[in-house]
């Protein structure tokens, strides 16, 4: 039965809570080493003909971590809106006054970013109403970085679609993609390449790459892409449905789960 299964560790943690606080009144130790000896040998004894109780037990520690963290992700979602919805920074493609957003953070040499460009084309063209924002986030070594630079270099001579252009055509790229690479893509859509290798040095590009890490950071993403639709953070290339789901599930209730 539960009740006898469970009857020696709740004895255990009434007997753990209270001594503390017995001992404190008394100014002794909460047991003593013929006591300790004696819990010691029933708990280790119980868990050993009952192993599934330890099972139990990390179960409910995973499950109550990962209730902390989706709180921690809800509260700096909430902290984070406007830099996650409305940064100069950021490539928007789609509808720029959509009614929901589709935000993603990606790396260029990600190569689960490069099937999720599928996805998120799919998504645009099949939704009118669908705003998307692009976060640079190159998490994959000094390559990502250069071409994440030159990309936000970029945006400082094309704005809009010719902007989500430039970086579809860099993003599915062949192979490595470095700085030399975004700016053979920028030559080939006639950018000043000049301007841009300046710009890719300056402070603006230096403060969206800083904003976009921070986001990150805050977020606790560890990888690309990450989508972000409401209060819901999507990792990975999960594909369109599951996507397309959760945004009409907040055209339909305000929040990614009705």
């Amino acid at each position: 039965m539960l009740f006898s299964r469970s009857l020696p560790i709740l004895a255990l943690g009434l007997g753990l809570a209270v001594a503390p606080a017995l001992a404190q009144q008394q100014g002794a130790s909460p047991f003593t080493d013929a006591q300790r000896q004696a819990i010691e040998a029933i708990v280790k004894d119980y868990l050993v003909k009952n192993p599934e109780v330890l099972q139990e037990v990390i179960a409910e520690g995973e499950k109550r971590q990962l209730e902390t963290q989706r709180l921690a992700q809800a509260a700096a979602l909430k902290e984070s809106k406007d830099a996650l919805l409305n940064s100069p920074h950021d490539v928007i493609a789609g509808n720029p006054s959509g009614d929901v957003t589709l935000i993603e953070f990606f790396d260029y040499n990600c190569g689960y970013c490069r099937k999720a460009l599928v996805d998120v084309q799919t998504l645009i063209k099949s939704d009118p109403k669908l705003r998307v924002v692009i976060k640079d986030f190159p998490v994959l070594g000094p390559e990502s970085l250069e071409a994440s630079q030159i990309a936000l270099a970029v945006k400082q001579q094309l704005k809009g679609e010719k902007l989500f252009e430039f970086h579809q055509k860099l993003l599915e790229s062949k192979g490595r993609v470095n700085g030399a690479r975004a700016l053979e893509v920028a030559k080939a859509m006639g950018l000043d390449v000049a301007k841009v290798q300046k710009d890719a040095q300056g402070p603006e590009v230096k403060a969206a790459l800083t904003e976009n890490r921070g986001l990150g950071d805050k977020l606790g993403l560890s990888g690309t892409p990450a989508f972000i639709i409401g209060e819901e953070i999507i990792p990975g290339a999960v594909g369109v449905e599951p996507i397309r789901k959760t945004i009409a599930d907040v055209r339909q209730c305000g929040h990614a789960s009705c």
